[in-house]
């Protein structure tokens, strides 16, 4: 501990860089073989570090399961805010759809390792709740820009408001998601959540009512 008082920002940085390079090897044994499956000792001989080095930036397995996740999941819910931020208060569905789809992060080992979390969060009070901040971190990106449409952009009746409409967008891309996993097609994927956006948010025929 007294080295790390002594160097200062040096050892702060390469903390960070050790913590960076054991999340990239978490993620790819985590896709690998699934969170249940996966040790300690895996995932430092992936990462190149001792069980030291592992515990200097973790307490625990859960701790870096919870921390892989939340990295992945920030960057998913930034991408949709800043894919919708950029325009005026008219909302065009399908430029919108389109910006937002072209960005988003379809992985199928991401998914994998969603998919794990999810399962692990239902068992898992607090972990569920650290999910369920996620989502509606994800579902206020929607409702914001569905929100500013207002008064300029009609969403179809059978919506309702601005946020069961961020319920649906998102229980929409659930659905492509969990398709993605089983046939692995990321362009089909793509193609078919910008469809059944553009659909669940118009008319049906690409322009708002």
């Amino acid at each position: 501990m007294a080295a790390q008082q002594t160097t200062g920002g040096r050892v702060t940085k390469r903390r960070v860089r050790t913590r960076a390079n054991l999340l990239d090897a978490a993620f790819a044994v985590f896709a690998a073989k699934g969170f249940g499956r996966v040790s300690i000792e895996e995932v430092c001989e992936a990462a190149g570090y001792s069980r030291g080095a592992f515990y200097s930036n973790f307490d625990s397995l859960d701790e870096l399961f919870f921390a892989l996740y939340q990295e992945r999941a920030d960057l998913i819910a930034q991408q949709v805010a800043d894919a919708l931020a950029g325009d005026g208060p008219d909302l065009h569905v399908p430029a919108s759809v389109d910006r937002v789809t072209d960005v988003l992060l379809l992985d199928i080992d991401w998914l994998l390792v969603k998919t794990d979390f999810l399962v692990h969060a239902a068992r898992d009070p607090a972990v569920a709740q650290s999910l369920l901040e996620h989502r509606a971190r994800l579902r206020r990106a929607v409702a914001d820009r569905l929100a500013r449409a207002q008064g300029h952009t009609a969403l179809p009746a059978v919506l309702g408001d601005v946020d069961a409409a961020a319920h649906a967008v998102v229980a929409a891309y659930d659905g492509v998601t969990t398709q993605l996993l089983l046939d692995r097609d990321v362009d089909h994927a793509r193609a078919w959540l910008k469809q059944l956006l553009t659909a669940l948010l118009t008319d049906g025929s690409g322009t708002p009512d």
